[in-house]
């Protein structure tokens, strides 16, 4: 039986606020870097990348499988199941194993027909899909939105709404991360459905000058099925980004740390306003050939507590001190003080000067500051006077 829309709308305030999504979400995702050609060996492999290479013990909890994963046909009695080659044990051993290692597992299916790669979607199957997961031992699903081309008539508030309560009934608390590209503007409703929703097309491995995301702003019909750059993604948030509540966070979509040819400061700049915004923060590099410089960054200690500083308070844009194609300035609360990022967006170093009182935090005289990529203390301040180099993002913590 189907419900209605505004019946689904009514049963969702408050459904998805449980001990999950108090903080976002932090792991790897296997599309970047393997698309639908991993098996289990490759997992097994990433597992132990993520306990040896410190990233588990940074916060990356979960282990997500991306389009792939899934037989391109249901069973005879119509149940999801592994991909008989990749996957001959199924995933209930394998959900066995990474939870033994401390970590979590995901898996990725789709709202209409159709998967992305045309597998089984979960339209009309949702409660059967639901229990399927709950028994495997599933944390977390990915939800996509290409098969929700062939329910179109459907509006995407029904389509992710009816897997909400599939899972919520499951018998299991399972993560659910609602992918359907920013359609229909989903920071007005997509906190009642999801614990995270992306907001903008699929990022593109660079950081500027993208060719295929032709909606460079929030609110625009065309939201861009993929090719978003880092900077176009974050020219979306300076609109939404007071949309950000804590347990249905806004997902800027996963990180290309390590993934396409960026600086060092372009990735820094990438992975602080990823953390400031309160995104999730999924690894999509892959961490086989990982570069130390980009561990680095994703390792950032105090660049990921602001992500997961228990406020849940994302950053905003500053317009009034900001200087519009050249010098971006953000600043927000975290627990105990403030944080500020200046970004230069020249692709050449400039001087940049910023007035801490003209911020709107309530800064009337000099206060301690941090920059945490150098991990110096600036002493006591009042504005930020420097030279960034290109694409630079200094990120301070500021407390009084």
């Amino acid at each position: 039986m189907r419900f209605s829309l505004a019946a689904l709308l009514l049963a969702a305030a408050g459904t998805t606020a449980s001990k999950l999504a108090q903080t976002p979400q932090m792991g790897f995702n296997t599309w970047n870097s393997f698309k639908a050609n991993y098996n289990e060996s490759t997992i097994t492999h990433i597992a132990s990348l993520l306990i040896s290479l410190g990233l588990h013990d940074a916060g990356y909890n979960y282990l997500l499988l991306d389009e792939g994963w899934s037989d391109m046909s249901r069973t005879d009695d119509g149940y999801l199941q592994s991909n008989q080659t990749t996957f001959p044990d199924g995933i209930a051993p394998l959900a066995d194993r990474v939870h033994d290692m401390g970590l979590k597992l995901g898996l990725y299916g789709d709202s209409g027909i159709l998967t992305c790669g045309f597998r089984p979607g979960s339209w009309g199957y949702e409660e059967r899909d639901a229990r399927t997961l709950a028994s495997w031992g599933v944390d977390y699903w990915k939800y996509d939105n290409c098969g929700g081309f062939q329910a179109m008539s459907n509006a995407p508030q029904e389509r992710f709404g009816l897997m909400r309560d599939a899972l919520e009934r499951s018998g299991r608390e399972i993560f659910y991360s609602v992918c359907e590209w920013g359609f229909q503007f989903p920071w007005h409703w997509g906190g009642d459905i999801g614990h995270s929703y992306r907001m903008s097309g699929d990022i593109t491995a660079k950081f500027i000058n993208e060719t295929g995301c032709p909606c460079k702003t929030a609110y625009c019909l065309n939201t861009g099925y993929a090719g978003c750059s880092v900077t176009s993604i974050l020219r979306k948030m300076r609109e939404i980004s007071v949309y950000q509540e804590r347990g249905h966070w806004l997902d800027m979509d996963m990180l290309e740390v390590g993934v396409g040819e960026m600086t060092v400061y372009m990735e820094q700049t990438h992975f602080a306003f990823w953390a400031a915004l309160k995104s999730p923060l999924i690894i999509g590099a892959d961490l086989r050939t990982l570069r130390n410089e980009s561990l680095a960054v994703l390792t950032n200690r105090d660049i990921i507590a602001i992500n997961q500083d228990s406020l849940g308070k994302p950053v905003h844009f500053i317009e009034g001190v900001s200087v519009e194609g050249s010098v971006q300035v953000w600043a927000g609360e975290v627990k105990g003080g403030n944080v500020v990022l200046v970004f230069n967006e020249k692709s050449y170093p400039q001087d940049v000067h910023v007035s801490l009182k003209e911020l709107g935090l309530g800064i009337e005289r000099p206060v301690r500051a941090r920059e945490l990529w150098s991990g110096k203390s600036w002493g006591k301040i009042d504005r930020v006077k420097a030279q960034l180099g290109a694409y630079q993002t200094l990120v301070f913590r500021i407390t009084r």
